[in-house]
């Protein structure tokens, strides 16, 4: 069966977060307009540093719980590095729509409001409500597109 434009996005969201090196979630992000993508992003470590997977991870040392303390994680989110990639090499985020494997932190969340997009399609949640205060807020729509039956279906809840 073809898949939508959403479903078709959030797969290849799903196939960039197998780059991850995170050691708690692999997380991945396409950024499109227009139909076209942009940049993609997966979370992990910055250039050049150790990856997560080698060098450990201090929240699990410390079992802070997902969506608290993003300040002693060493990663960078899917959604920054994609936002990141568009900055790097001069490409406008404006009126774009990120596709997330999961719904994104506030830190993301403020970043994708300030980088002007306009919709955000996730596949999975993640536990911060202040996050979907903020795009509620700022008018940037949120859909949650659950996976179902695995080989990267996706349909709507």
């Amino acid at each position: 069966m073809r898949p939508t434009w959403d479903e078709y996005f959030l797969e290849i969201a799903q196939l960039v977060s197998r780059r991850s090196t995170c050691r708690r979630r692999a997380v991945g992000a396409v950024l499109v307009r227009d139909r076209r993508i942009l940049t993609t992003g997966y979370n992990g470590a910055p250039s050049g540093l150790a990856h997560c997977l080698d060098a450990g991870c201090l929240r699990d040392e410390l079992k802070v719980p997902s969506g608290e303390r993003h300040e002693l994680c060493r990663g960078i989110h899917a959604e920054q590095n994609a936002i990141i990639q568009a900055a790097l090499h001069g490409v406008s985020t404006k009126d774009a729509v990120m596709y997330c494997t999961h719904q994104p932190c506030v830190l993301c969340a403020k970043m994708m409001v300030n980088a002007g997009i306009v919709r955000v399609v996730c596949g999975g949640e993640y536990p911060d409500d202040l996050a979907a205060q903020i795009l509620a807020e700022a008018g940037v729509e949120v859909d949650l597109i659950s996976c179902k039956g695995g080989k990267g279906a996706y349909s709507s809840p």
